[in-house]
């Protein structure tokens, strides 16, 4: 048996970062290690809930580990993650890889000098739902796309437990859309295009804070297609993906109706293949083999693209041309 991925946190700042802890924890492949965390207080409490050693600076914890999780402010991804690829040290990241495309793209080519493996966290393109939508689409079975539609929204504003550093422009670099709205994104360009010819947006603040805490993106397609973004912090959870097309619609919910697809007069329960493999476990599989994650990378950098895009569009209430 090879020797276990000595794995390190840098930062809790992201309420995801004890769920990426958690899977360096239960894969047979790594051990969790080490924590580091500009905050004293946060460091301290995911030292105690993993049990694990607390540095005092990335370069120790870089000094500790094969590879890291990189769940810091959004605005400190760019600094951390070339600091730890020019270390020489593999790298997983929460979304969105950083606040700008200079940005995304630098960390990469700072991976890539290094040739250290970087996967960033898109899970649900691995969901067994997406799987099974993308394979009715290239099918056929919907005609050509037309229009599509994905929502995720959440409570987290509206009902108080989403940190307040979330809804700090400096950190967070926006609100809604560039965290829960990445979601939506990635899934639109995988089924749409990454490509939109226009983008246009509205955000509001129904709590009042700095930031948005929903958002509605519509994307303008050169061939006519039209696609909608919705995110949220103030509204019931809920996730939802359409698509329709020339000669069809299918439906994606998570509220018990799962996924229906109509032709014609028919509408049909489509079931859904278990999920792939997470991308935690995927980036672990590229370390071991020396692979680079072309597919996620590329992905990664477009879907910032599209974050920073419709940041623009809300800022100057115009239509962007992409």
């Amino acid at each position: 048996m090879s020797t276990p991925l000595r794995v390190g946190v840098a930062g809790f700042w992201h309420v995801h970062a004890a769920d990426y802890a958690a899977l360096a924890q239960a894969h047979p492949d790594t051990e969790l290690v080490a924590v580091w965390d500009d905050d004293p207080d946060r460091r301290a409490a995911g030292a105690r809930q993993f049990d694990i050693e607390s540095v005092g600076s990335l370069h120790e914890l870089l000094a500790h580990t094969d590879g890291v999780i990189v769940t810091t402010a959004t605005n400190a991804h760019r600094d951390v993650m070339i600091t730890t690829a020019e270390a020489g040290r593999h790298m997983f990241a929460e979304k969105v890889l950083a606040a700008t495309v200079d940005q995304a793209e630098e960390i990469i080519a700072a991976a890539d000098r290094s040739g250290v493996s970087l996967v960033v966290s898109l899970p649900r393109l691995d969901h067994g739902y997406t799987r099974r939508l993308s394979e009715i689409v290239a099918g056929e079975q919907l005609g050509r796309l037309t229009y599509g539609r994905v929502r995720l929204c959440h409570d987290g504003a509206s009902a108080g437990w989403l940190p307040d550093r979330f809804f700090d422009p400096a950190e967070a670099v926006g609100g809604a859309l560039i965290d829960l709205g990445c979601h939506p994104v990635y899934l639109i360009q995988l089924f749409l295009g990454e490509r939109p010819e226009m983008v246009s947006a509205c955000y509001r603040s129904v709590t009042g804070r700095a930031v948005e805490d929903q958002a509605v993106v519509t994307l303008g397609y050169p061939d006519g297609t039209i696609g909608v973004i919705e995110t949220g912090f103030v509204s019931n959870p809920s996730f939802c993906i359409e698509l329709f097309g020339t000669r069809g619609s299918v439906r994606y919910a998570d509220d018990g109706t799962g996924l229906m697809i109509r032709t014609g007069s028919e509408v049909a329960q489509v079931p859904v293949p278990p999920d792939g493999q997470d991308t935690f476990g995927q980036w672990v599989d590229h370390v071991r083999s020396g692979t680079r994650a072309d597919d996620n990378l590329a992905r990664a950098v477009e879907l910032t693209r599209l974050i920073v895009a419709g940041n623009d569009a809300a800022a100057s209430g115009r239509t962007v041309r992409y």
